[in-house]
């Protein structure tokens, strides 16, 4: 740390240990590393915090209280169901010390819940969670797909007429449909995953945007190579990176959320360019 006549500053760079291979490449540290591979070094070597937000915070408990209501019987899976669940694990959240590191007031505490009960809640928009065969929730999956190991948790594994299907959780706004495709990545690593531990292919993927719609593909074999070869190449650069030691910045919109910003000199910059901002509104006085 140094100081000037402001006060102490942080520095722009870590005395980080040496980088080091991951044992594994889960979905979310390849959408790290893809995001921005600095990012992912603060992250994953040197180990930095990466405290969710308010956003995230509610997204785990509204995937938490589907969870547990997908868990039990068909006839039981209701709306006032969901309710009682709710009220059974608020407490998890409301002591969580990320929670409470948000320091909401009572209005902003109960902003929270609110936006959250409605991510809940809006599952029953897209569909009948009484007539989901359920196979398995929270599924952990362990395996090899291409050359790279991976690893994940996936929300939902159900049974249909036509097989397996995986199904994942949204709590933010759904894609533009035109990105639709795209956004399918993670299941479709997830349908990779299951085929490789279970020896069965599942038939669908969908993303669940809880209240507004649903994304979702048939699994093909273009599908499944596209996604298993798209991480294979996130898995390459990430070893060329860690061999080398050089993990370059990329400045955008995400740079204002991102915990590491201050410790960026890109990111710092990227924030405070996007910050400069032109009211045309005010019209222009002419040049004598």
């Amino acid at each position: 740390m140094t100081f000037d006549d402001d006060g102490p500053t942080l520095p722009t760079t870590s005395p980080a240990p040496d980088p080091a291979a991951p044992s594994h490449l889960s979905p979310s540290g390849a959408s790290t590393y893809e995001q921005c591979p600095r990012r992912w070094r603060f992250r994953y070597v040197e180990k930095l915090p990466d405290p969710p937000g308010e956003a995230a915070l509610a997204g785990t408990f509204s995937h938490r209280v589907l969870e547990l209501l997908l868990q039990r019987s068909a006839q039981e899976r209701t709306v006032d169901t969901a309710r009682r669940i709710a009220r059974e694990v608020w407490p998890e959240t409301a002591s969580d010390p990320h929670f409470t590191a948000l320091g909401l007031d009572d209005a902003g505490a109960r902003a929270f819940r609110w936006k959250a009960w409605l991510a809940v809640e809006g599952l029953w928009k897209l569909e009948d969670p009484s007539r989901v065969e359920v196979h398995a929730t929270e599924q952990r999956v362990t395996t090899v797909l291409g050359t790279v190991p991976f690893r994940g948790v996936i929300d939902r594994v159900e049974v249909e007429a036509d097989g397996l299907a995986i199904s994942d959780y949204k709590s933010g706004r759904a894609p533009n449909p035109r990105y639709a495709e795209e956004r399918l990545s993670q299941v479709l690593l997830y349908a990779a995953a299951v085929e490789a531990e279970l020896g069965r292919r599942p038939h669908r993927v969908r993303l669940l945007y809880l209240g507004q719609r649903t994304v979702e593909a048939v699994v093909t074999d273009e599908r499944l190579d596209g996604a298993v070869a798209a991480l294979e190449d996130t898995w390459a650069a990430l070893g060329a990176a860690l061999a080398t030691d050089t993990f370059a910045p990329r400045p955008g919109p995400l740079c204002a959320w991102c915990p590491y910003a201050a410790r960026c000199p890109e990111g710092t910059e990227e924030i405070a360019r996007r910050a400069v901002t032109v009211d045309l509104t005010v019209p222009l006085q002419p040049v004598a």
